[in-house]
């Protein structure tokens, strides 16, 4: 479990709820910090605060499901209109609470948002492979799985959900990359996709960028 919330007092009431209830509880007080934390790790569920410093909770939603980081997000405000809860779901949350709150609530929604977490799993294929959200992996046409790390993951995600498209330079470092400040970061991870996956995985266009190949 991922907890995003910058109010300390509840982060700990919260942190000692969750642990007591079985999970493992990492923490972040910021936006920016529960950015890293979510691309780079996987959870089953992420509990986040809409007001953040560094990085407003809807902003931090946005960004990760840009990178197609999909575990279910409970998002928690004191802004309870109906505008406040649309523009929360529109943004990627998968369910809203509005503070103050109970705790049985809270941990009753939790176990619900793991349990559709762990039963939906979003796939999109790539010629005779597939691609799988939930784990992060991709699975080949003999069977075998190989898991990606969030960012891998993310470009390849960019690539495939348009296959026909040439994707420039740019465009794929503002869909998956918009912190990286080294304007090299695609190369890079596409020689890791390649690496792993193939040479053929994603193709060049030259002058113009990449495109998916195949697996």
């Amino acid at each position: 479990m991922l907890l995003i919330e910058d109010d300390r007092e509840l982060v700990s009431l919260l942190s000692g709820v969750l642990r007591d209830e079985g999970y493992s509880v990492d923490v972040a007080t910021d936006g920016q910090r529960g950015l890293h934390l979510g691309l780079t790790r996987r959870y089953d569920a992420l509990v986040v605060d809409r007001r953040l410093p560094a990085l407003d909770g809807l902003d931090l939603l946005g960004r990760l499901r840009s990178r197609a980081v999909r575990a279910p997000v409970l998002l928690l405000t004191a802004l309870g209109t109906v505008h406040d809860r649309v523009d929360g779901l529109d943004a990627g949350a998968d369910d809203y609470l509005v503070k103050p709150f109970e705790l049985d609530e809270l941990s009753a929604r939790l176990r619900a948002l793991c349990r559709r977490g762990r039963d939906a799993t979003d796939v999109l294929r790539i010629g005779s492979g597939r691609l799988y959200v939930g784990p992060r992996e991709v699975e080949l046409a003999d069977g075998e799985r190989i898991a990606l790390a969030a960012r891998e993951f993310a470009l390849l995600w960019a690539l495939a959900s348009r296959p026909n498209l040439v994707h420039s330079r740019s465009e794929l470092r503002r869909l998956v990359f918009q912190e990286a400040p080294a304007s090299s970061i695609v190369d890079t991870y596409v020689y890791y996709l390649r690496r792993k996956l193939g040479r053929q995985v994603v193709r060049t266009v030259r002058g113009l960028g990449y495109r998916l190949g195949s697996l």
